[in-house]
């Protein structure tokens, strides 16, 4: 089988985008093959996109890690997918409706090549998330070697981790990332954050992401770290947060309403392989 496929990225964080039937998928062994950066096309995460499954929605998208395993939710692969099918003439306003496993999501092209898209509202139910814990608290503490931390956990579209720490460059990414990503509280793991607050509006990012390792940038974990900041009394409702690919824009009013990501949306380059 041929696929045509549009490698995209937001921030470096790069995907694989394919157009496949409502019912065709492939294997996890599959998308690892392909994820390869040495071998395949290399991705952090694979998007492909369905026909639309409801009236006013553009595509139903499903997303992929690059070791198999299937994700909920990506805001940066979200905006790369709405900057595609603008290109493609499907949303000549520039405004789309995108369906996912967690639900629609309106996104807006805007001028710059930036993209916006709304992506839902956070939850702190621990069982949502899921995270085993017997009530929601603000933070939650873990045990790593000597060091004691503390982080938020939230569900925003993935499960959620948030810790603050003095400085990104000194923060135990990969160690602690792994730990809790294998923590047996989240039993469908974890995207690890680490947060740097500068001031109220500004912060600094490194992410740690479920089946994928450090990213260098990651849409879900800035509006959760967004989202945990601003429920500390940290931030405020707009926040530019500073990933080692750039910078995003995320803006949250607060409980009851929509987090909305912003932030670049580019192609790379098209091609086909076999499968």
């Amino acid at each position: 089988m041929r696929l045509n496929f549009v490698k995209m990225h937001g921030l470096g964080n790069d995907f694989m985008i394919v157009d496949l039937p409502a019912d065709a998928t492939l294997s996890p062994a599959q998308w690892r093959a392909l994820a390869d950066r040495h071998t395949g096309i290399g991705f952090d995460q694979a998007l492909v996109l369905h026909p639309p499954r409801r009236p006013g929605s553009q595509a139903y998208y499903r997303i992929f890690n690059a070791d198999g395993s299937e994700a909920a939710q990506c805001g940066n692969g979200l905006r790369c997918i709405a900057a595609l099918l603008q290109q493609r003439g499907r949303a000549p306003d520039g405004t789309l409706v995108l369906d996912s496993a967690s639900g629609s999501m309106r996104a807006r092209v805007l001028a710059g090549g930036l993209v916006t898209v709304e992506m839902g509202q956070p939850n702190f139910d621990p069982k949502s998330v899921p995270f085993d814990a017997p009530e929601r608290r603000p933070t939650y503490p873990i045990q790593c070697g000597d060091e004691h931390y503390e982080f938020g956990v939230l569900l925003m579209g993935n499960p959620q981790a948030v810790l603050r720490v003095a400085t990104i460059e000194a923060a135990p990414v990969e160690r602690l990332g792994r730990a809790l990503q294998s923590e047996p509280r989240f039993p469908q793991q974890v995207n690890v954050s680490f947060m740097q607050v500068i001031d109220h509006a500004h912060i600094r990012l490194r992410i740690y992401e479920r089946g994928v390792g450090e990213t260098r940038a990651c849409g879900t974990a800035a509006c959760a770290a967004t989202v945990i900041g601003r429920d500390l009394g940290l931030l405020g409702s707009d926040v530019e947060v500073n990933v080692p690919g750039g910078v995003l824009g995320v803006h949250w009013e607060g409980a009851g309403q929509s987090v909305w990501l912003t932030g670049p949306a580019q192609r790379s380059f098209e091609g086909q392989v076999e499968i």
